[in-house]
């Protein structure tokens, strides 16, 4: 997988004065292109799209500095359809203007290109499930929230704080089914907003944030004060671990994109994560994580 992922990236280089196509980079990888486009991102931190894009004005920099071509050539090389384009996709990368900078011959900002080397991990066991999943309903109260990967985010802990507890009872009432109790689920919104958005899970990027429950409850049956998201039958692989929240969690969200996809016959797949959490009964200061994360078989 390494070897491929290096492979994707040789790709994009060669194509940094053209239109470099995911649908290639998925064929080099033997994956699907949603499953590069989140692998990608989970693994470099950034969406794909934008670090084709900073590699394009880096390289657009030397151009620039090195006093030939003219910029409109350059902008066009590079894939702007104007220089004003151009001019403004340069200032947001570099912070100041391609003339500008070729007048004073500027300090630049630089997008180092990615490679992916094996580091010996891998030493301590993750422990998952597959579960194949009928059809249920998400139910609670939503908020729009940004994404942030490290820490607590504090958007989501106000929308927690804003629910009543009376309403939380309410929501309580209707889990059926596992995993069981009060959840917390994220909706990455690119996945099913914009195919332009897909691959945008960059930190500020929105998610959709659900405390809430899952229920098979018919939708005629819920009360409209409350959101409701349907999602389809499924594949699901469950992640299970133990320690300080949310740092944690977030390794382990972490250690299932550089290890455990690449290692098993499975795939991402658009749809809902779902975490449950609970205080572990042997430390108080740490948390039991089970994380459900939508997945399709690859082969087997």
């Amino acid at each position: 997988m390494l070897d491929r992922l290096n492979q994707a990236m040789e790709h994009i280089e060669g194509h940094l004065d053209g239109h470099v196509d995911v649908s290639a980079l998925a064929r080099i990888t033997v994956t699907s292109e949603y499953h590069f486009r989140r692998l990608f991102s989970s693994l470099a931190g950034m969406p794909l799209s934008e670090y084709v894009r900073r590699r394009r004005l880096t390289v657009a920099g030397a151009d620039v500095l090195a006093g030939e071509p003219t910029l409109l050539e350059i902008a066009v090389r590079y894939g702007y359809a104007s220089g004003e384009a151009f001019a403004r996709a340069f200032r947001a990368v570099h912070g100041v203007g391609p003339g500008e900078a070729r007048r004073t011959g500027a300090a630049l900002n630089s997008q180092p290109r990615l490679s992916f080397r094996l580091t010996v991990e891998g030493n301590s066991t993750m422990r998952y499930r597959i579960v194949e999943k009928e059809a249920f309903r998400v139910v609670g109260r939503k908020a729009r929230v940004p994404l942030i990967y490290e820490g607590v985010n504090p958007h989501i802990a106000e929308h927690i704080r804003s629910i009543p507890p009376e309403t939380m009872l309410r929501i309580a009432a209707f889990s059926d089914q596992d995993p069981e109790g009060v959840v917390s689920v994220t909706v990455r919104l690119p996945d099913g907003v914009s195919d332009d958005l897909r691959d945008g899970i960059e930190e500020g990027s929105d998610l959709d944030y659900y405390q809430a429950v899952v229920t098979s409850t018919a939708a005629g049956e819920l009360p409209g004060d409350l959101d409701v998201l349907d999602c389809p039958a499924g594949t699901w692989a469950v992640f299970e671990n133990t320690g300080p929240f949310p740092q944690a969690l977030q390794r382990m969200w972490g250690d299932i994109a550089a290890q455990w996809i690449p290692s098993n016959p499975y795939e991402y797949r658009p749809g809902p994560e779902i975490l449950r959490t609970r205080p572990s009964k042997d430390d108080p200061a740490h948390s039991d994580a089970q994380l459900w994360f939508p997945v399709t078989r690859t082969r087997g």
